[in-house]
């Protein structure tokens, strides 16, 4: 039972060496990719659709109507970077089931990477929203003396995004590694099952927060009297 992926070690020469962190992100990456390429290689706007299609409406049209609800609108703008968040911590949850799989999101250097992309997003979006010169001053309303309280604000939410999916991912994988030890095979997959299940919902409540951040970002501030 390894405490973190990052200590299984594939490969190493010297200083550089490929974990299991390392490794299955990649392996995740591609996946999405080839995923993506083999679903919308030949996408119909008849009323005859493959089953793949539609299954990828379903997605692409569940998403967009989740950041909708947050407050974003023009949901499409966001869609590339939230929906494929989402999409990763969901492949990276479903794996759990194939044998030898260590998931990525156990690691607490890819839940600081996820959540340091949320932390660039959104001024990017806020500034491409808003403008340079208002959002910086919407670090400074309703008085300058916000300013560093904002940025520490900022600072620490990205540091909870981190913790809390690390936190949640690799209890899913101890309680589940404990239990193959000392229990019988049957109790450990309903343990599977229900991990899987709380990666679902770790994958949504981080992508929900990421919208809110984003939305907080984007929302036009109306001009004091």
């Amino acid at each position: 039972m390894h405490l973190s992926p990052d200590t299984v070690i594939y490969w190493q020469l010297g200083f550089f060496k490929i974990n299991a962190t390392i490794a299955f992100t990649w392996a995740l990456m591609l996946l999405l990719t080839v995923g993506s390429k083999l679903i919308t290689r030949k996408l119909s706007t008849s009323l005859k659709r493959s089953r793949w299609q539609n299954f990828l409406e379903i997605i692409v049209t569940g998403i967009e109507q989740q950041i909708e609800d947050v407050g974003l609108q023009h949901a499409r703008k966001y869609l590339g970077f939230l929906g494929t968040l989402f999409l990763f911590l969901v492949a990276a949850s479903i794996c759990t089931i194939i044998p030898g799989y260590e998931p990525p999101t156990a690691s607490l250097s890819t839940t600081a990477a996820l959540a340091l992309g949320v932390l660039i997003a959104v001024p990017m979006f806020g500034i491409a929203e808003q403008g340079i010169v208002n959002y910086v001053k919407s670090y400074m309303d309703p008085t300058f003396i916000m300013l560093p309280f904002n940025i520490i604000s900022e600072l620490s939410r990205t540091l909870a995004l981190a913790v809390r999916l690390f936190g949640n991912m690799m209890s899913g994988a101890m309680i589940i590694g404990i239990l193959l030890t000392i229990t019988p095979f049957f109790f450990p997959i309903v343990m599977t099952a229900l991990g899987l299940l709380t990666g679902l919902v770790q994958a949504y409540i981080f992508t929900i927060l990421a919208a809110v951040y984003i939305a907080a970002a984007t929302r036009k501030r109306k001009p004091k009297c």
